[in-house]
């Protein structure tokens, strides 16, 4: 079994990028799409179906589906779980994520 102090100085591997909306994101490895947004200063990805009120992370681990996000053209990915990976394509999100 390791150290656990052979861990303190662990580094991330080199950085990546992924976009949002088109719009290019640096992200590390490890990093789930919430971690990558909130990271690059984007604080909201979705919108309500009835209001259009906006949504980002809310309890961070799975729980409530507030942080839902399109990843890689699939609907409805909860963005504190998804772990990200070089040119990941994020789309930010409307109500179901389902065309009407």
């Amino acid at each position: 079994m390791r150290n656990p102090l052979d861990l303190a100085g662990a580094r991330p591997g080199p950085a990546f990028t992924v976009t949002l909306d088109g719009r290019e994101i640096e992200a590390l490895p490890g990093q789930t799409v919430a971690a990558a947004l909130w990271a690059a200063g984007v604080t909201s990805w979705r919108t309500t179906r009835g209001e259009g009120r906006p949504r980002g992370i809310f309890c961070g681990i799975g729980v409530c589906f507030d942080c839902l996000v399109t990843v890689n053209d699939r609907p409805n990915q909860r963005a504190c779980l998804v772990p990200l990976h070089s040119g990941d394509a994020i789309r930010t999100q409307e109500g179901t994520g389902h065309e009407s």
